[in-house]
């Protein structure tokens, strides 16, 4: 069993350690930074370096775009939090609390999509702007272009 160095574990890492450790590409990490969801200083040789607590910050990224959430929303999120420390159980917790609604909203509108994506079908028409079932004399060509439907409450 390898021996953890404890004077490395308090160290910065590197964007490649960044990497490795969080299974996020090096093009990742120069992404999120870019768009500032996470930081580094620059040494002496001008080559970026990282504090530990981005690896919680990139497990954050990661998570909540697998939950659908968009890079924005996690922005705003991440911005809320502390420089200098990782997140943790009481900032998940809050974080979390705040997208809840948003994937309530997403899900109640994947679900309408789904109940509603084989109705038109049925007419034998294919055409919502002619459809007298779904869009009646094209009523809602009045709302302005795309899709309506799916957008009403």
């Amino acid at each position: 069993m390898k021996k953890i160095d404890k004077e490395h574990i308090h160290m910065e890492m590197t964007v490649g350690e960044v990497a490795a450790r969080s299974g996020v590409a090096v093009s990742a990490i120069h992404f999120y930074e870019a768009k500032g969801l996470i930081f580094s200083r620059r040494n002496a040789g001008n080559q970026r370096r990282y504090a530990r607590d981005v690896l919680r910050r990139v497990a954050v990224i990661k998570v909540a775009q697998r939950a659908g959430i968009p890079l924005a929303s996690i922005a705003a999120a991440l911005a809320s939090l502390p420089q200098g420390r990782a997140p943790g159980t009481h900032d998940w917790a809050r974080l979390s609390a705040g997208w809840r609604a948003e994937l309530d909203l997403r899900i109640a509108k994947m679900t309408q999509l789904r109940d509603q994506l084989d109705q038109c079908i049925g007419c034998g028409c294919l055409s919502i702007e002619h459809c007298g079932l779904r869009n009646p004399g094209d009523q809602l060509s009045e709302q302005g272009a795309g899709p309506r439907l799916l957008e009403s409450p």
